[in-house]
């Protein structure tokens, strides 16, 4: 399956999104970065397809998932994040030995994983979607510096569930492939060209 981010961007920045507790939103969204109810000690997962967040948090319905957050975040803290991104699984082809992923696992500040992307319909596509774990300074970055909008989309989610059965969904950003010009990124994530 391939493996290329596919996100909807702009000049600006990339949109990622997160699924919280409403509250969690709400204070996102009356400060503009995270706050309130946010734990930034804890490893958090953000991810550049909106249909796989769909999948995710069932169209926003699933415990502690019933709210989406649409982030734009800066192209430099992006390829930031990207540079510092370790496999969640070894992998030999980047890692001499188990010992070695390991370590450099529980060091980085950055894990990733690829999993089956998925449509509107939640149905698996032949591709990969990336995901990217992050914490400790990295969380720090994200939350103080990188952050240029936010937006709710959990009316979005569930018009997208509403309609399923008309099979006329509503307009999403388009996804497209967001290029990756660092060869070494591209490499230890096994990025296609």
């Amino acid at each position: 399956m391939e493996k290329k981010i596919y996100a909807h961007f702009d000049s600006e920045g990339i949109y990622v999104y997160q699924a919280f507790k409403p509250e969690i939103v709400a204070a996102a969204l009356e400060k503009g970065t995270f706050s309130k109810g946010f734990n930034m000690e804890r490893m958090t997962w953000i991810k550049p397809s909106f249909a796989w967040m769909l999948y995710r948090s069932g169209y926003a319905s699933k415990h502690r998932q019933e709210a989406i957050l649409k982030i734009k975040i800066r192209h430099e803290g992006f390829i930031e994040i990207l540079r510092d991104a370790v496999p969640t699984t070894y992998d030999s082809n980047l890692f001499h030995s188990k010992e070695l992923w390991s370590d450099t696992l529980k060091k980085s500040s950055v894990r990733y994983q690829w999993d089956p992307d998925r449509d509107l319909f939640l149905r698996k596509i032949e591709r990969r979607a990336i995901q990217l774990g992050i914490r400790g300074q990295m969380v720090k970055n994200y939350v103080n510096d990188w952050i240029l909008e936010l937006e709710e989309v959990t009316h979005l989610a569930h018009e997208i569930k509403n309609s399923l059965s008309s099979k006329k969904l509503p307009v999403v950003p388009e996804e497209t492939v967001y290029q990756i010009h660092d060869e070494k990124i591209r490499k230890q994530m096994q990025i296609e060209e």
